[in-house]
């Protein structure tokens, strides 16, 4: 089976991740019990995601030119992604996201730094890379100019394209009629499409699997029943699955299992990259829920 060509348009960040007992609520102040820095990024968590699970990944996006900048590079070549594309921005911070970990779920702020330079311009001058995919991966955590030039580059190109529409970004409907697949959670859901189901969505559920429609009828996949960790990264563990399945050639149930069980590998462990698996783990934990 031919490697798929995957590439992600999207964000890079480092993560500075805060473990504690309890979410703070206004004005207080609380313990923590844990503090790490990660790599991450909408965009890079699912470059590393379809990387590990075997596809041939090219990452599109920007870092500043800090310390962190040089980490987040070296973490995007350990990972054997190809990071020709990833532009250094002088005299600018790299994307931070500053993430609480607490009762098994997260609060995230973002701030864009470089990736606030991931243009229309640089998407031209990267074009090569989009228009030679198997898929493409887009987050919103990038400029909304650029988010609409990619869907009408992918479109005028007929290639395939995943919208992952996080965090939540109005778009004017007629553009979702351009995107192959739009994977909104239920809140994402809620507030771009009013909770209403349309062929190209699915909408991830957490716990209770990712919902879809196939040949006109609404199908639930059901989630893996796993220890939960850490969920931050779920997400983008399984859009980097689903469009590694889907650009293997797979159904869409097939790939929606696939990335329903990446998932469920990648919350068990804490941090975003640190618990996404590769294919063969996924693979093992499908054919044991079968038997």
């Amino acid at each position: 089976m031919k490697r798929p060509k995957i590439t992600v348009v999207g964000s890079i960040n480092m993560d500075l991740v805060t473990m504690t007992d309890q979410f703070p609520v206004q004005g207080e102040t609380v313990r923590g019990s844990e503090f790490q820095t990660i790599p991450g990024g909408k965009g890079a968590n699912q470059a590393v995601a379809a990387a590990r699970l075997g596809a041939d990944v090219t990452m599109i996006g920007c870092v500043g030119d800090d310390e962190f900048g040089e980490q987040l590079l070296s973490n995007l070549k350990r990972e054997g992604i190809n990071s020709g594309n990833v532009r250094r921005i002088q005299n600018t911070s790299s994307g931070l996201a500053n993430i609480i970990l607490s009762e098994q779920d997260n609060r995230i702020i973002i701030i864009g730094g470089a990736n606030e330079h991931v243009s229309t311009d640089y998407l031209d001058q990267t074009k090569e890379a989009i228009i030679n995919s198997d898929y493409v991966l887009l987050q919103f955590e990038i400029p909304k100019d650029t988010i609409m030039y990619c869907i009408e580059l992918c479109h005028q190109y007929d290639i395939p394209l995943i919208v992952n529409p996080a965090p939540a970004m109005e778009l004017p409907s007629e553009w979702w009629k351009k995107v192959t697949y739009v994977t909104p959670n239920e809140t994402e859901h809620a507030q771009l499409f009013n909770g209403e189901q349309i062929e190209s969505l699915i909408v991830t559920k957490g716990k209770g699997g990712a919902e879809f429609i196939l040949d006109g009828k609404k199908q639930l996949m059901p989630a893996y029943n796993v220890k939960v960790v850490d969920t931050t990264g779920a997400g983008d563990t399984f859009n980097g699955a689903l469009a590694v399945r889907l650009g293997e050639g797979n159904s869409l149930p097939e790939a929606v299992q696939f990335a329903n069980a990446a998932a469920a590998l990648s919350v068990q462990k804490m941090g975003a990259q640190a618990g996404m698996p590769t294919k063969e783990e996924v693979n093992r934990l499908i054919e044991q829920k079968l038997q």
